[in-house]
């Protein structure tokens, strides 16, 4: 993860804008201070791709009786208010410690000293719905933004879906009707980049504008989603039992796992349902636009019938990539019919279905990743790589 790799997979991906993730770390910020240079206003260059200035916090705090968990997104509008808030926070925590440093601070407070040093800076709850450390889990959550963060909360303007929910999820409850829905690939390898992505039209490519689109302004063209399913915390359930259930069959067995009679790990669709007030094919659910995608090695995987480590799946995405283009540009832009013509067939007809919602689900829960299969109709064809 390290800068060459992070350009060299934004262009494989497609990404034009990356975070540099984890400016707090003062090992990561020296290499930032020494590698970037800017080319717009808060916008960095490394090789071919650009950069803005991020990173992720970690908040632990105790408040109405329990404990409280919650990851947040910041961007900072330039490496100089980076290292004010860095001057700052290290006072209260070990930014050494950890690339997402923990506080023993509420997120109120936490970001109360974030804007004392950079007022900028734009603050996004991190992955809203997942059972532990976010705004909305069950384990550690809240109900509303106000009691979380308060007088502050107005401040707060968009949100992180993550990848267990989609915009239609997020958008049947309406006090969250204000926000802008972002979606980031919360990327643990290079070629997890993208996996979740936010699509932005913008004339100029800086701090400003991009910040402004996310928080209300005109400009933002939708995000790109994981199948929510997908997610390994859609459904409720026990990892260690193999419970997999629906919200309403974890309700209708008091939320306890049949086998251990222990407490279920509720997932994002059972917190959706409980802050609800629209039902799920309510209009305002269809406002946002966005796409669900399947990472394109799964689709070859899947064709070919190997695993996504493979070497036949590896080389016949790299085959791809160069004939092609970017991941993104297959698997939302390029016509299925020129698809066909220079890949193996079943690709093109996964990525049909993709593009289409003609998937089978099974969804994810308690830390376990859903399965997204494609059901192919054509037979296996001889690869033309």
């Amino acid at each position: 993860m390290g800068l060459p790799e992070l350009a060299r997979w934004a262009g494989i991906k497609g990404i034009d804008l990356l975070g540099s993730g984890d400016f707090t770390h003062p090992e990561w910020f020296g290499t930032l201070r020494r590698e970037f240079r800017e080319e717009s206003e808060g916008v960095y260059r490394y090789g071919d791709a650009r950069f803005l200035i991020s990173g992720e916090l970690s908040a632990i705090w105790s408040q109405g009786g329990r404990q409280r968990r919650i990851h947040l997104v910041v961007l900072v509008p330039s490496l100089d208010e980076a290292e004010r808030v860095n001057r700052k926070l290290s006072a209260r925590g070990n930014l050494a410690a950890d690339g997402r440093p923990t506080f023993g601070l509420s997120a109120k407070t936490l970001v109360e000293l974030i804007w004392e040093v950079a007022p900028e800076a734009f603050v996004i709850p991190a992955h809203a719905w997942t059972p532990w450390y976010s705004i909305f889990g069950a384990k550690s959550g809240f109900d509303s933004l106000e009691e979380c963060f308060g007088g502050l909360a107005d401040r707060i303007t968009a949100i992180e879906t993550g990848l267990s929910s989609d915009p239609p999820m997020n958008r049947r409850v309406s006090r969250l009707d204000r926000l802008t829905l972002v979606s980031f690939s919360d990327a643990h390898s290079p070629a997890k980049l993208g996996r979740e992505a936010t699509v932005l039209d913008l004339p100029d490519l800086t701090f400003p504008a991009v910040v402004g689109v996310l928080g209300g302004g005109a400009g933002l063209t939708g995000t790109i989603e994981f199948y929510p399913q997908e997610g390994k915390y859609h459904y409720d359930g026990h990892r260690q039992c193999g419970v997999s259930w629906h919200p309403s069959e974890a309700r209708a067995n008091g939320d306890r796992c049949p086998v251990c009679g222990r407490e279920l790990t509720i997932g994002v669709l059972h917190r959706v349902d409980e802050l609800a007030d629209r039902p799920e094919d309510d209009e305002a659910t269809k406002r946002d636009r966005y796409w669900s995608l399947i990472p394109l090695v799964e689709i070859i995987a899947q064709a070919l019938g190997v695993g996504v480590s493979a070497q036949k799946a590896q080389r016949a995405y790299e085959a791809m990539i160069d004939r092609f283009g970017s991941e993104l540009g297959i698997l939302l832009d390029r016509p299925l019919a020129e698809i066909a013509r220079g890949a193996d067939g079943r690709v093109a007809e996964g990525i049909a279905k993709m593009r289409s919602g003609e998937v089978h689900i099974e969804p994810g829960y308690d830390g376990v990743y859903g399965k997204i299969g494609i059901p192919f109709e054509e037979p296996e064809q001889m690869t033309l790589f």
